[in-house]
Order: structure tokens, then sequence, then C-alpha cells
């Protein structure tokens, strides 16, 4: 499986964040053709401390051909302008692939 990896920096007001994105970016981003599974991980520390971390979310799809089709619909474009609305300065996307 492949997926698209997104990491938030801690955002200003976290309950406004947290509002925003359960409420609305979460419902945005499950309709994105392709999506098999959506896990969102809150970052609560790190071994040495606090982390400048907020948020991750994986968002998995069954190869790089099914997320790049994913990546051209209309709810894929819909979810990035929604997230750039709100959190494009905190968040870092990344691509990955499981390893087994």
């Amino acid at each position: 499986m492949v997926k698209l990896i997104a990491l938030y920096k801690k955002p200003e007001d976290e309950q406004a964040f947290d509002e925003h994105y359960q409420n609305v970016h979460t419902p945005i981003t499950k309709k994105i053709p392709g999506l098999r599974k959506m896990e969102v991980t809150k970052i609560v520390g790190a071994p040495t401390g606090e982390s400048d971390y907020y948020l991750l979310c994986e968002m998995y799809y069954d190869d790089h051909s099914s997320l790049k089709q994913a990546m051209k619909t209309e709810e894929s474009k819909e979810s990035a302008k929604d997230l750039m609305s709100f959190a494009g300065d905190i968040v870092t996307m990344m691509i990955g692939e499981e390893v087994e």
C-alpha cells in the first residue's frame, strides 16, 4: 500500500484547528475516490519531551497509480483547497510505501 501522509505542526489555536479538521476537512477528505483508509494520530509528546508536531494523518491507497488518479479528482482538489485555507503554513505532505 501507498500512503499520503500529512504531518501538522502545532496550530496557534488548537481548539479551532480540531473543530475544522474533524467537522470540515475530514468529511471532505474521506470522499476522495480510491482512499482505502484514513488514520489520524494526535501527537502527545516525544521520547525527549515535547514535540513540535500536533497531528499525523495517513491516507492509504492501493498503489502509486491509485494515489495519482485520486489526486486528479475534484474531491481531492476540494480537500487540498480546504487544507491550504486552514493549515497551509503548518502542514508537510509526504508519500510513503509500507515496508513488510
